[in-house]
């Protein structure tokens, strides 16, 4: 379903996903096998091929609904990436840079050229109120920048919240008609390691790095007032997940964009900010509507924080900076 619209009319590529997981528990560990990724490549009258890969995985590598929990060897990035190589999708990258935050376009940039999807169909939405600091950047083949003009923000809570607008506006207008998939990123990032088509299903959310090892969920930073729309009550809740990274099938995400923007809406309206803005949204959706694959801190940390051992690779961290003096208003 995400194929549409691709150069590959003479071809319909349909992946099939079986999740047939074995658990046996030896010493309390919990093996988890997962067959039968077929692939198998179509004509109108008849199959090409079909091929069949073999993975396994251990150890807190599902969530309790049964979606894969993806992290450093839970995967083979050659395997997955050349499974999704073949059905050819279309990425899009959707990132604000207004204000000062335009100094972070550069390396984020060059950065997501050297790990982020390499070889695969992206394009760089950048959402900007000065596109004269757009830089020049080499991109690889198939992959582009487009720039959309957006106002500039007297406070970063603003920004925030302006994004989940403009994002929904512009999916509607522009990218469901360039894009399969989409991907929600911060510009104030790095990548540093591989992120590939792993990362890719119909909703990814990413574990917030403060908060995967805490299994009280009363202790999450949800939204607990019940005049917000963002509201969970306590007892409630899975995990905490990070608004700097999250991705989806283009048609997924624009559900959930708009719904952000429109429960941010009806909060204004009744003169009340969620506590963490677009992100307090997010989680009260993915409570309600699971994500089909949760990626682990790996897909973003920060470089505030010291690396833990479980951690074994960090794909993308956010940059240390003084918000004093990038945010429009201060503040962190």
């Amino acid at each position: 379903r995400h194929l549409q619209n691709t150069n590959y009319s003479m071809y319909v590529y349909i992946s099939y996903v079986f999740y047939v997981c074995i658990y046996t528990k030896i010493k309390s560990i919990r093996l988890h096998f997962i067959p039968l990724l077929y692939i198998p490549t179509l004509t109108v009258n008849s199959f090409k091929s079909i091929k069949l890969y073999f993975y396994s995985f251990t150890l807190h590598s599902v969530t309790n609904w049964n979606a894969p929990l993806v992290w450093e060897g839970t995967f083979d990035p050659v395997v997955i990436d050349d499974i999704y190589k073949r059905m050819d999708p279309r990425v899009a990258v959707v990132v604000f840079a207004v204000g000062k935050y335009t100094r972070f376009l550069k390396g984020f940039l060059e950065s997501s050229e050297k790990y982020f999807l390499v070889d695969f169909r992206v394009t760089y939405y950048i959402f900007t109120d000065n596109e004269k600091d757009v830089p020049k950047i080499r991109l690889g083949e198939g992959r582009k920048v487009s720039v959309v003009t957006v106002p500039s923000a007297m406070r970063w809570q603003d920004v925030v919240l302006g994004r989940m607008k403009w994002a929904t506006i512009t999916i509607d207008k522009q990218i469901r008609n360039e894009a399969d998939y989409l991907f929600m990123m911060d510009i104030d990032s790095v990548f540093h390691n591989h992120f590939g088509a792993e990362s890719l299903s119909q909703l990814s959310a990413v574990l917030h790095r403060g908060y995967y090892k805490n299994t009280n969920r009363d202790k999450f930073p949800y939204e607990r007032r019940p005049e917000s729309k963002a509201y969970i009550p306590a007892g409630e809740g899975d995990y905490y997940y990070t608004a700097a990274v999250w991705g989806g099938y283009l048609e997924e995400m624009y559900k959930l964009v708009r719904y952000c923007y429109e429960q941010s809406e009806e909060d204004a309206k009744n003169k009340i900010e969620a506590v963490w803005q677009e992100e307090s949204h997010l989680n009260r959706y993915l409570l309600y509507n699971k994500p089909t694959k949760v990626l682990s801190p790996e897909y973003l940390w920060s470089d505030y924080d010291q690396i833990p051992s479980d951690i074994k690779v960090v794909r993308v961290s956010q940059l240390v900076k003084n918000y004093a003096e990038v945010r429009p208003n201060g503040g962190h």
